[in-house]
């Protein structure tokens, strides 16, 4: 009742003070179009670009230090050289050899791993698309920058299976994640 009787108050101050008091008291009213509330109780979310940055920058992030793990443990089980090579360049994948689908399978783990992380730092199915996707664009520029345009088709066909992978996977966690049931207080 307080808002009511402060809003008829302020309402009735600018009817006094003439002019265009119509927008003003619009404007003022706890129940316009503009207020805080009103977003937040449709469910609309506002474009927050340091949100997305974040996400973006923490999910290559991830996606690097997940990768460089996977290839540690290759080294210890499969004894393969430790080189960032490996994570830039198209020397090691390959289709056709066991030696390639040690990488190669790493690739694809790591983007399995990144379904998971889509499904933590971005926790929305609409935008695993958007998200999975600027990580393998900015994966193909990085390589790109270190070694040369990607030029090989077992690189294509290894990233493009991993994005895929990562899409499906972290568009199903995440739609999991949406519709799993709120925890109420237990008496």
């Amino acid at each position: 009742m307080a808002i009511q009787r402060s809003n008829i108050a302020n309402n009735s101050t600018l009817a006094s003070n003439g002019g265009s008091s119509n927008n003003r008291a619009r404007d003022l009213s706890p129940i316009s179009p503009r207020s805080s509330n009103a977003s937040s109780s449709s469910g609309a979310q506002l474009f927050n670009p340091r949100l997305i940055l974040s996400q973006i920058i923490s999910l290559q992030s991830f996606h690097y230090l997940v990768l460089g793990i996977i290839f540690q443990i290759n080294h210890v089980l499969f004894a393969t050289s430790i080189t960032i090579d490996r994570i830039f360049t198209t020397k090691y994948i390959d289709v056709w050899s066991a030696e390639g689908w040690i990488d190669n399978s790493a690739i694809l783990l790591s983007s399995l791993i990144g379904a998971v992380l889509l499904a933590i730092i971005v926790e929305k199915s609409k935008k695993c698309l958007d998200f999975s996707v600027t990580l393998f664009l900015i994966h193909i520029v990085t390589c790109s920058i270190y070694g040369g345009f990607p030029s090989t088709w077992d690189w294509w066909i290894v990233h493009t299976m991993g994005m895929i992978a990562m899409v499906v996977l972290g568009e199903y966690l995440c739609s999991k994640k949406e519709l799993s049931d709120i925890p109420l207080l237990q008496l």
